[in-house]
């Protein structure tokens, strides 16, 4: 199988990305990657690292799509660039089972969709980052951005796919919750309530509703909702831990006083610095595509892209795309 990297999407792009390509490779012998990019650029870098693999193949792509272009546009007009090629790669090669990008998000969707096309039966794709919770687990968060406007089908289909990933990873009977204002089932908005009805009657072990103050406490492990409210819920989450770490850290460094007991809780920090890093998490997947997408955050580093093509590798081995398919279809019956 092979993981297919836009090499030249992302901040720290392209070196970042092909030394995260390289450690990924080193950590998984079953896996290969293709890297799409500036071919003379990947391989001055790939000198640079002194690494040779017969599992590590280069395929030009001399153009880039940047933040600031259209995403539909660029998909359309931008042929040579590192993303389109990639989806290209991927879409004609059957032995390509998935894409890693820390790219354009716009452009990440809109290819995959444009490239790759939906899954029988699904309404929509999701974005579904992971996050980690008070209990050492994670939670799937879908949809966070590629959906602002949806209808109560498009979130039954959400929580199908977050079921079947959750369960891909080795969770046996995920919790599936609906993101709401409250907790009671007649809460929320008439598409909310449909929403609610639908997964309530499915074959998803559905818990109810979930407010957003308690995703993070580790009680579901899918919370279902619509982009718009899942993606102000994930900038939230992200702007709170930031901010809190931030507070956290001119505190430890005030005075003196502060200083030592900061150095008699480096421990206990260092584990809780760790425990909320999302470099250890890899990427947000695209749910919904014929073939496995992952999102990288825009400032990814090697460690983080490493991370991202070993969770594509490991989604794609256990046939994710398959099992969704499987899965919807059944609900259809």
């Amino acid at each position: 199988m092979k993981i297919v990297v836009d090499a030249f999407g992302g901040d720290f792009a392209p070196l970042e990305i092909v030394s995260g390509a390289v450690k990924a490779l080193q950590e998984n012998e079953k896996l290969n990657v293709v890297l799409v990019g500036d071919k003379d650029k990947i391989t001055e870098i790939l000198q640079s690292l002194v690494f040779l693999s017969d599992r590590l193949e280069i395929v030009h792509a001399p153009d880039v799509v940047t933040m600031d272009d259209v995403p539909t546009v660029a998909i359309r007009t931008k042929k040579t660039s590192s993303i389109v090629v990639a989806y290209d790669y991927l879409k004609q090669n059957e032995d390509a089972v998935a894409l890693v990008s820390a790219g354009s998000t716009g452009a990440t969707l809109t290819g995959a969709v444009l490239k790759l096309g939906r899954i029988k039966n699904i309404s929509r794709p999701a974005l579904a980052p992971i996050m980690p919770t008070l209990n050492d687990k994670n939670v799937m968060l879908l949809d966070c951005g590629a959906n602002a406007d949806c209808k109560a089908e498009n979130l039954l289909h959400f929580g199908i796919m977050g079921n079947e990933y959750m369960k891909a990873m080795g969770v046996k009977k995920p919790r599936i919750a609906l993101l709401n204002i409250g907790t009671e089932e007649e809460k929320g908005s008439e598409m909310i309530k449909e929403a609610h009805q639908l997964l309530k009657n499915s074959r998803l072990n559905f818990v109810g509703n979930i407010e957003a103050r308690d995703v993070l406490r580790g009680n579901v492990d899918v919370v279902v909702s619509d982009g718009f409210s899942g993606n102000v819920c994930l900038k939230t989450i992200e702007g709170t831990a930031e901010i809190l770490f931030g507070e956290l850290r001119d505190i430890t460094h005030s005075s003196f006083k502060a200083k030592m007991g900061a150095l008699l809780l480096k421990k206990k920090l260092y584990g809780l610095k760790k425990k909320y890093d999302y470099r250890k998490v890899g990427g947000a997947p695209l749910l919904g595509i014929n073939k496995i997408v992952i999102k990288c955050h825009g400032n990814s580093k090697a460690e983080s892209v490493a991370c991202a093509i070993n969770q594509a590798w490991k989604l794609a081995n256990n046939k994710l795309v398959e099992k969704v398919a499987k899965a919807v279809e059944k609900d259809e019956e």
